[in-house]
């Protein structure tokens, strides 16, 4: 292990309206990722409506799991086609391309951009054996 966890933060763009719009598919997609991932999910998941902020937020749904692993989390803001979701996890050796295009076919994303930390790196300077 060289580090602690890993942290994919997905931004999906020109996403389905209807897709991002569906609140039991968002809670599908979370309930069903930790599992397809081989996580561990501690609570169930929650979603909550978001309204329109008035800027540049037009309202859309925010749902979070918690996983004995860390945590996953979706936004979405179906007038835009956006979606931003959050996969952390103290795992090693996330599956970043899968996990990419299972969000890309659940919201029909057509442009994604993919940001990716290792979060821990000195972890084992301090706590390795």
């Amino acid at each position: 292990m060289k580090h602690f966890g890993e942290h994919l933060m997905l931004d999906g763009y020109l996403g389905n309206y209807k897709r991002l719009n569906d609140k039991k598919l968002i809670l599908q997609c979370l309930n069903e990722l930790p599992e397809i991932l081989g996580m561990h999910k501690l609570s169930k998941a929650v979603i909550h409506e978001a309204t329109d902020n008035g800027k540049k937020d037009p309202g859309g749904w925010s749902g979070f799991v918690v996983i004995a692993e860390s945590h996953i989390s979706i936004h979405t803001f179906p007038k835009n086609g956006f979606v931003t979701i959050d996969a952390y996890t103290c795992k090693n050796g996330l599956d970043i391309d899968f996990i990419v295009n299972h969000f890309v076919k659940k919201f029909k994303l057509k442009e994604t951009e993919i940001n990716f930390v290792q979060r821990g790196k000195k972890y084992m300077h301090f706590f390795g054996k």
